[in-house]
């Protein structure tokens, strides 16, 4: 969300009604384990054109990014 919002897109956390959802121009999901996920469907039905949005694949490639550069390395 941090990422999101240094790139100077609203972000809202809050509740929002199916009907919000099943509108919007994209949608996406974060979390530690998922990072960003794109969501093209609900209930059956397209986000959008329902295919991963170009805010979703800016904030994928950024999160990346920022774990390449600030992330604690794994060796094997």
């Amino acid at each position: 969300m941090d990422l999101a919002r240094a790139d100077g897109l609203e972000v809202l956390e809050q509740p929002f009604r199916l009907a919000a959802v099943y509108t919007a121009d994209e949608c996406f999901l974060t979390g530690t384990a998922a990072e960003v996920v794109p969501v093209t469907r609900v209930d059956d039905r397209p986000i959008a054109t329902g295919q991963p949005g170009p805010i979703t694949h800016a904030l994928r490639q950024r999160f990346a990014e920022y774990v390449r550069q600030e992330g604690t390395p794994i060796y094997d």
